[in-house]
């Protein structure tokens, strides 16, 4: 759906941060109002706008702490961390900007400042990685073991960000929820330089492993979700551990291969250097092509290009996919902008217990990862996670 802009990039960003206002994540006139004074098309403006906003907004939440309004000030932080997330978007095509870092630490800074001062029960882990940690956030209803739901994003999202997305839905359907980053996203590629690793099964171990120690956990009834780019990430998990008891691709990827994509579009078989000139022509043409490109050689971390695409090229469920044992729900946007088609191709893969779900626009969730239409899709999630643990 077209929404404040022509562009699709920008049409689609401004969704993404205006729907997690019935979550508290945003008010829709301050969204409005901002997206109306930003330039079409220009990073910078993007930038500018949605910086003051957070800052006023920030402001706001601190002179409410200030005077004992706590849970006022709770709410403008946690908007605050939203429109921060927003301005830092487009800043990773210069991973040496300063402003890249410094803004995406106001965000988690701010959400954190609002998570501590709201009613929420939600706890900040670190989760055993390696010779590391990684972030998290472990979200409980209260002290009895219940099942869990287990979500990191993709390709940009941020373990802040998925609080809103999924996990205060989780939360009234009768889940508890962690959220964490793992390498490639958020504090991982931000703080530690650890970019993507296509054998993702060894991140969600770890994460498994720590919530199977807790004691609000049923061990035998967590599920993963994987949002976006991980919609390839969460299936290629459940394929090698079989811990799981369901998993969601929201929405399905069978391949996040760049050449897989261009050979998609009518380039069967050329090399990169075949496809350089068109994919700089577009770049020079498409903010989405060029943030995809930039975001990618930020969170792979690599130099050139031709390196990303020789580095995506492992990120493909041929072979793999019939590993996956548990069930699993398959999103599918009717106007997927990234990943047309894929929901469907990763589902005749699978031989699992399978469900494929397409949202249209009928009910306005066309857009990727159904954003404009969160409620609706996490109602279908928990109800078929609800039948599929026999929760109920």
């Amino acid at each position: 759906m077209k929404f404040m802009f022509d562009d699709p990039t920008f049409s689609y960003e401004a969704l993404r941060t205006l729907s997690y206002a019935p979550y508290g994540g945003a008010d829709v006139g301050e969204v409005l109002t901002t997206a109306a004074a930003i330039e079409e098309n220009n990073f910078e403006s993007w930038y500018t706008h949605w910086l003051a906003l957070a800052d006023r907004v920030f402001a706001r939440g601190k002179s409410f702490e200030q005077t004992g309004h706590m849970l006022s000030a709770s709410q403008n932080y946690l908007k605050a961390s939203n429109y921060y997330r927003s301005a830092e978007f487009f800043l990773h095509g210069n991973p040496d900007d300063p402003r890249l870092l410094a803004t995406w630490s106001m965000s988690r800074d701010a959400f954190q400042k609002g998570i501590r001062l709201s009613n929420q029960c939600a706890e900040i882990v670190a989760i055993p990685y390696e010779d590391t940690t990684m972030p998290g956030y472990l979200y409980t209803i209260d002290d009895q073991p219940r099942p869990t739901l287990l979500v990191h994003g993709g390709y940009d999202s941020t373990g802040d960000e998925l609080y809103f997305q999924v996990v205060i839905d989780a939360l009234a359907h009768g889940y508890n929820a962690m959220t964490f980053e793992g390498p490639g996203q958020g504090a991982m590629i931000r703080e530690q330089h650890l970019p993507f690793r296509p054998d993702w099964e060894n991140v969600v171990g770890p994460a498994l492993d720590f919530l199977e120690q807790r004691a609000e956990v049923q061990s035998d009834k967590i599920a993963l979700m994987g949002i976006s780019f991980g919609g390839f990430l969460a299936p290629r998990a459940a394929a090698f551990d079989h811990r799981l008891a369901a998993v969601i691709a929201d929405d399905g990827v069978f391949t996040f291969s760049f050449a897989d994509a261009f050979a998609a579009r009518g380039h069967e078989g050329a090399t990169f250097k075949d496809i350089e000139p068109t994919l700089k022509m577009l770049m020079a043409k498409s903010s989405n092509v060029r943030w995809v490109i930039d975001n990618g050689l930020f969170t792979f971390g690599v130099k050139t290009i031709e390196d990303l695409f020789n580095k995506t090229t492992a990120y493909s469920m041929a072979g793999i996919a019939d590993k996956i044992q548990c069930p699993i729900f398959i999103g599918d946007a009717a106007g997927d902008g990234f990943f047309k088609g894929q929901p469907q191709h990763l589902y005749n893969a699978i031989q699992s217990p399978k469900t494929l779900v397409t949202f249209g626009p009928e009910d306005g969730a066309e857009e990727h990862c159904q954003m404009g239409a969160l409620n609706y899709f996490n109602q279908r999630v928990f109800n078929w996670l609800d039948d599929t643990l026999q929760t109920n």
